[in-house]
């Protein structure tokens, strides 16, 4: 339940855009913000490529994108697309026929980079493919590889290179005639990647699709990412994001979760809210919580778990979550339902018997939401 009518502070505006739709996932307007990653495996393993899109969508991806670099991965985009739930993203660089044959492979967005998929004609082509197929498309605007004039116009990547970049390439859809696109403006550099953003939310009504590109292993990349997308985030820039970590395409799903329940834009699963745990803690914190991840993954209706080592703000916080621990003396807490105090609990049962309190609390969310409906 959202407590914004009663917290005013807590209020996100959203920038207002238009909606599109990526397959049967509309991007923009008032639709949910959606997360996305990006397989690493190779396209032509298509037995991989598959396994890997339906874990991803296991996590909660709402969009996935390939790479699609040579006529191979082409042919077997068109076999992925028929066996995955979700839809898919053609990723396209240097070659624009791989746009074209992705279009015709059953891609529900083509991503195409201003900086290397060639002339205006080649570019025109592509669009007419996506159009034909009823397939969209993203402008993908990187620091790293913008048109050569628009380098030695400013003499190096900067905000103002990248969105004149990408406000062209949306002059060149929109002369022809194509409005079923978003954009991104991506930079390893957080500052360079928030000031380009920015400017390019002010200056198109086109769904913006967030991310800081190349940002780092797991922990480097999520602080980054979760610093650079979480301020646009909270200025109500971003319709749809992808935390780019030199990791598993899972991590990167459960991490866009993160950033976005946070913020409170959007809920999946179980939100755990623990203490780092200190010398007052009547049970090993640290090793319940990593326990309770693990074993709570399964859990996709949003909720909320509190896990405080002592009564100094268990009790507190335990008042706002739908199922809480809180750590008390000889062995034992003190189990909160539904925001109450309920019963006292050794700490040698308290790992299962707290995962079926979840579970139990999640069937009565989702009974209730049902019967809503």
């Amino acid at each position: 339940m959202s407590l914004n009518h009663i917290r005013p502070w807590r209020n996100i505006y959203r920038r207002k855009s238009r909606q599109i739709m990526v397959g049967n996932v509309p991007v923009g307007g008032d639709a949910p913000i959606t997360v996305q990653t990006m397989t690493n495996t190779l396209t032509t393993d298509i037995k991989a490529t598959i396994a890997q899109v339906q874990a991803a969508a296991d996590a909660g991806a709402d969009i996935v994108r390939i790479s699609v670099p040579d006529e191979a991965s082409s042919k077997a985009l068109k076999e992925i697309v028929r066996e995955v739930s979700v839809p898919i993203v053609a990723d396209i660089h240097f070659h624009y026929k791989r746009g074209i044959e992705a279009a015709e492979a059953g891609a529900a967005c083509l991503r195409i980079n201003p900086g290397n998929i060639g002339d205006e004609k080649r570019v025109k082509e592509v669009i007419k493919a996506a159009r034909d197929h009823n397939c969209s498309i993203r402008i993908g605007v990187n620091a790293g590889s913008l048109e050569r004039h628009l380098l030695e116009k400013y003499g190096e990547p900067c905000p103002d290179a990248m969105v004149e970049s990408g406000l062209d390439h949306i002059k060149l859809l929109q002369d022809n005639d194509f409005h079923e696109f978003k954009i991104s403006c991506k930079a390893s550099d957080v500052f360079m990647a928030a000031a380009a953003y920015q400017q390019l939310a002010e200056a198109t009504d086109a769904p913006i699709h967030l991310g800081i590109t190349e940002a780092g292993g797991l922990i480097s990349g999520t602080v980054k990412s979760a610093i650079g997308m979480g301020n646009l985030l909270w200025m109500g820039i971003g319709d749809t994001i992808r935390v780019s970590l030199s990791a598993d395409p899972v991590e990167e799903v459960k991490m866009g979760f993160e950033i976005l329940k946070s913020l409170g834009l959007r809920h999946r699963g179980v939100n755990i809210i623990s203490c780092p745990s200190c010398a007052r803690q009547g049970f090993d914190v640290i090793k319940t919580v990593e326990t309770l991840e693990k074993r709570l993954e399964h859990i996709k209706t949003p909720m909320s778990l509190s896990i405080i080592g002592c009564v100094v703000n268990g009790p507190g916080e335990a008042l706002m979550t739908d199922v809480g621990f809180t750590g008390g003396g000889n062995g034992s807490g003190m189990v909160y339902l539904a925001g109450k105090q309920s019963h006292k609990l050794g700490n040698e049962g308290m790992i299962e018997h707290i995962v079926e309190q979840v579970e139990a609390r999640a069937a009565v969310i989702e009974a209730e939401k049902q019967a809503a409906e």
